[in-house]
């Protein structure tokens, strides 16, 4: 990296760094050790059995689908699979954990390595991971509805997780979420994870610490349960600042696990971070280690979607599209499918991919919506976009189209055209009348132009596109007008 680049990534002289463990709940109908649904929002205590209350005499059962979610997710980020990993038993007593241990992975997990590219602006980053490892969730100790107690809920205990961990790679807040937001776009994408943060379906820690550029790395604190994009921002923004002041006044940061309370905007420690020896992890005696075959492995790799970024890699191939179009239009399965009908459809592919990421993606988030809420189809767009090629309507009377078709007023693009009056004048004769016009009420003005100043031109075909009211074509008004200037 350059030392300007570097440079402009540096706050207040500090350089942050930034490594994230995220929680993907996988999207099984039963939990990763049990028979017990998975299903949200039941009535506390009614998805929980014997096993999830760690009953005596009851024996965990690994879900085979939980482990297909695993290799799965590894295919997807180049990871290595392992042909054979451990189960271990990660002590800690929390009310919620009626085992007084989780059982996780530790020393060998099923997915190692790998990584997550994605675009930051028109910038490519890549982001290194660690591992990816099988483990159970916790319950839920509940507050809010008990005066001076707490309530337990075991409805979530067991349910199944993957736990994906990357080296200290980000470096800005805006480097992480764009790394958070594409790693819920491939769990979402090939099918493992619903992706609901609000239900904490997907959940992301974050590791934030800073250092003098060359300095060792930091003290890092852990911002725990961060389940929106805003809020992350907003914690680690915080976090960061908070820490440089601390320093700054002479204080040491002590390694400690922080919560983020979006009312204050600011985070606050939860305890002071254990250290792995403090969960005296050991291999689970009731589990042998977990097996994967190659031909799994095989059987899983062809039942894959089109990954990502193999898709937007096809897109620059087949449509000549730049890579970060590609990649914007690879967000979801069903904004590539609606691109693609609609760039086939038109024979425009740049124009068709400069629309969706414009003009139709601003509406939808005008209105929160998604892809698959669009009112207008791609094929209806593609015929727009030949009006546009054929010179029938300009780009500003098509998106006073767009208008009309999104807001239900029909869906046929020549009659909204006709009925709008929107099309085009492709009439040489008539806007040469127009021109003429022009220029003998603006005399000065053409003066001006013959005499190199050239503000004077751009004027003079606003006014000839104000005569024709905008029907005239801009750019044969634009060859007329300096045709005749110059005559």
């Amino acid at each position: 990296m350059s030392e300007k680049k570097q440079a402009s990534l540096l706050v207040q002289g500090y350089e942050v760094v930034i490594g994230f463990e995220t929680h993907a709940q996988l999207a099984t109908q039963s939990k990763i050790f049990s028979r017990a649904p998975t299903a949200f929002g039941a009535e506390p205590n009614t998805q929980a059995c014997a096993v999830d209350l760690a009953l005596p005499g009851t024996l965990p059962v690994m879900n085979r689908e939980a482990v297909a979610h695993a290799i799965r997710l590894g295919l997807a980020l180049g990871s290595h699979i392992a042909e054979q990993s451990v189960f271990a038993r990660k002590n800690y007593f929390y009310p919620d954990l009626p085992k007084g241990y989780q059982i996780s992975q530790f020393e060998i997990p099923v997915v190692q390595g790998g990584e997550v590219s994605f675009f930051l602006g028109d910038e490519k980053k890549t982001v290194r991971l660690v591992r990816a490892h099988l483990e159970e969730d916790a319950g839920k100790s509940l507050h809010e509805d008990f005066i001076g107690q707490s309530g337990i809920d075991l409805n979530r205990a067991g349910t199944p997780l993957l736990e994906i961990v990357t080296e200290p790679d980000m470096r800005s807040s805006a480097e992480a979420v764009a790394y958070a937001k594409e790693l819920h776009k491939i769990v979402t994408w090939i099918g493992v994870c619903d992706g609901n943060m609000q239900e904490g379906s997907f959940r992301c820690d974050a590791n934030v610490s800073v250092r003098k550029p060359g300095a060792p790395l930091g003290t890092r604190r852990e911002i725990k349960n961060l389940n929106s994009f805003k809020f992350m921002q907003q914690a680690i923004d915080y976090e960061i600042r908070w820490q440089i002041e601390q320093i700054e006044d002479g204080f040491e940061i002590q390694q400690a696990t922080v919560l983020f309370d979006p009312d204050t905007g600011e985070t606050r420690a939860m305890r002071t971070k254990e250290d792995a020896a403090d969960y005296r992890y050991f291999p689970d005696p009731d589990l042998p280690p977990l097996v994967i075959a190659r031909s799994w492995v095989d059987e899983v790799k062809a039942s894959m979607p089109e990954l990502p970024r193999q898709m937007a890699e096809r897109l620059v191939q087949a449509y000549g599209l730049p890579e970060y179009d590609a990649t914007t239009l690879t967000q979801s399965p069903a904004m590539a499918a609606y691109f693609e009908t609609a760039a086939k459809a038109s024979g425009q592919a740049k124009m068709a991919s400069n629309w969706i990421m414009g003009e139709v993606s601003r509406r939808l988030n005008n209105e929160e919506k998604d892809i698959a809420q669009v009112p207008v189809s791609a094929d209806t767009l593609a015929a727009l976009l030949k009006r546009i090629a054929d010179g029938t309507v300009s780009n500003n009377a098509a998106k006073q189209v767009m208008d009309a078709l999104w807001a239900g007023e029909g869906q046929d693009v020549d009659a909204v055209i006709e009925a709008k009056g929107l099309k085009q004048m492709n009439d040489s004769g008539a806007l040469e009348k127009i021109i003429d016009e022009v220029m003998a009420a603006n005399a000065p003005m053409v003066e001006q132009f013959r005499a190199g100043k050239d503000k004077a031109f751009n004027a003079l075909v606003g006014l000839v596109m104000k005569a024709s009211k905008g029907k005239a074509n801009p750019q044969q008004a634009n060859d007329v007008l300096r045709q005749k200037l110059q005559g």
